[in-house]
């Protein structure tokens, strides 16, 4: 689905997060960045997905990772969301889809033999320079950690 590949200059952000912080792509500099692309919030398999992620969340810490979730959701489900499930990270509410759209996640999907557009579950890991390292499509929700920390 996406055209950004590793080596390429990550599309910068301002999105607002649950809070209704402003959070940019800027603010982590000099950081690694996990920017996970989900469809939904509280659906099983996201659910599954930022739970995995939560619970290696010291795992991230010691090798220098920052996470940012983003979903189309509003600012009220992703604070209800990240309340319920007590994610140490913040989920950006990406409604106009400026960020969904700048790294290329949003398109068609089936689901039960019907067609529609939405989220494709991606994960981008983000250098400190600003470049992509990895980009993960086959992302197993419940073994993500693993994936991204496989180095």
């Amino acid at each position: 689905m996406t055209t950004l590949e590793a080596g390429d200059k990550a599309p910068d952000f301002s999105v607002a997060d649950q809070d209704g912080n402003t959070i940019k792509l800027s603010d982590f500099k000099g950081k690694k960045l996990v920017l996970f692309f989900y469809p939904k919030a509280s659906t099983p398999g996201c659910t599954a997905e930022a739970c995995n992620l939560r619970d290696n969340w010291e795992r991230f810490q010691e090798k220098g990772y920052a996470i940012l979730g983003v979903s189309a959701d509003t600012q009220k489900r992703q604070s209800n969301f990240k309340t319920k499930y007590e994610f140490p990270f913040p989920l950006l509410a990406d409604e106009d889809k400026e960020v969904i759209q700048a790294y290329g996640v949003w398109g068609p999907k089936k689901f039960m033999g019907k067609e529609y557009e939405g989220i494709h579950r991606t994960t981008f890991i983000i250098d400190e320079d600003g470049k992509i390292d990895e980009v993960i499509k086959k992302v197993k929700t419940k073994a993500h950690t693993d994936q991204i920390l496989s180095e």
